[in-house]
């Protein structure tokens, strides 16, 4: 039947907006108990037993994605993806989502079905339910808006605010991959401009390219946390950069910090695709973004629970607020921490 439906390029103004959401969510199923009752009334119910955490993301194309070379199966996936981070960086397990979209008239039927064919594989692997959304018209391009909820005992809830002096500054996963990602695209569609016909080879850059277009939310980081009984004192999700993360942390936490650069953990094909690039990996790290991993302090009594595991690094530790917030290079000499991180603001 599907097939039939592509045949006919059914628009979307003959589906109307409820046919529309309708078509794309008739195969997402419920996972959760907190969801009562999900899409197909005029509200989701749900039914939390312990706090709710709540955090929500508008996405711009041309502003946070260029479907000149990001799919939209991915772009779905992502979409999610990088909402549900916020949630995990709270230390909460992410139960529901909601979707709302708005798309130009050059959008068919065929590219919300991929859209929505990675919003459902996101949705299956990070174990959420779709609850609710809207579908609307654009002037221009593309706009998808999730938001995301979640649950949490009011104890384990972590937040911004609780570093403190001394205590380890601890990240997940590795840094700067998603920036050279990005770096690589932009780089072979001014090639494609130029050649339409030339086919690049992104093999060599799968790792950094995957880091861009379908990042991870580190859902497995609360969970090891826990098995470990580590419970962090300050968390935040990297998304515009280390050094503006850290800055977050310090300002809400009112305390300083020494961030040590030989500490920054660096895949070696980040490393590579600098050289390649002629940029300053630890820059990259700092700044770059988009990387999704989890930022979060420890107090010192915790090291040895989380010492040698591949999953975490610590790369420096807190300090009172009056010593400042610093990256101690790897020659030994401190340098002011500043954020350089992306800003969905400044003027191109």
């Amino acid at each position: 039947m599907l097939e039939d439906k592509k045949q006919e390029r059914i628009s979307l103004e003959t589906l109307g907006e409820f046919g529309l959401i309708r078509h794309l969510t008739e195969h997402f199923t419920i996972r959760h108990k907190s969801t009562l009752k999900g899409i197909g009334d005029d509200a989701a119910v749900l039914d939390f037993t312990d706090k709710t955490v709540l955090t929500t993301d508008l996405l711009v194309e041309g502003v946070h994605f260029d479907l000149s070379y990001m799919p939209l199966k991915h772009l779905g996936y992502k979409a999610i993806a990088v909402n549900l981070s916020d949630v995990y960086a709270m230390n909460a397990k992410a139960t529901q989502v909601t979707v709302s979209i708005a798309v130009s008239n050059r959008f068919p039927l065929e590219a919300l079905e991929e859209l929505y064919a990675g919003i459902a594989l996101a949705c299956k692997k990070f174990g959420v339910d779709l609850v609710g959304g809207d579908t609307t018209s654009s002037q221009k391009g593309m706009l998808i808006s999730i938001t995301a909820l979640g649950e949490a005992k009011e104890a384990d809830i972590v937040y911004r605010s609780g570093a403190k002096p001394n205590d380890l500054l601890v990240v997940s996963g590795d840094l700067g991959g998603a920036y050279m990602g990005l770096q690589v695209l932009e780089r072979e569609k001014e090639v494609f401009k130029v050649n339409p016909n030339n086919q690049p080879d992104l093999e060599p850059y799968s790792y950094i390219v995957e880091r861009q277009l379908k990042p991870e939310a580190r859902k497995d980081i609360p969970e090891l946390l826990k098995a470990l009984v580590v419970r962090p004192t300050a968390m935040i999700d990297i998304s515009d950069g280390l050094s503006s993360e850290i800055l977050h942390l310090c300002q809400e936490s009112k305390v300083g910090c020494n961030l040590f650069e030989e500490k920054i953990p660096l895949d070696p094909t980040v490393i590579a695709a600098c050289e390649e690039f002629s940029m300053d990996s630890t820059l990259v790290a700092l700044s770059g973004g988009e990387d999704y991993e989890l930022l979060f302090t420890i107090d010192q009594q915790d090291f040895d629970k989380i010492k040698g595991n591949p999953h975490l690094t610590v790369v420096g530790h807190m300090t009172d607020a009056s010593e400042g917030t610093h990256l101690v290079t790897r020659a030994n000499t401190k340098i002011p921490l500043t954020a350089q991180g992306w800003n969905s603001f400044e003027s191109e």
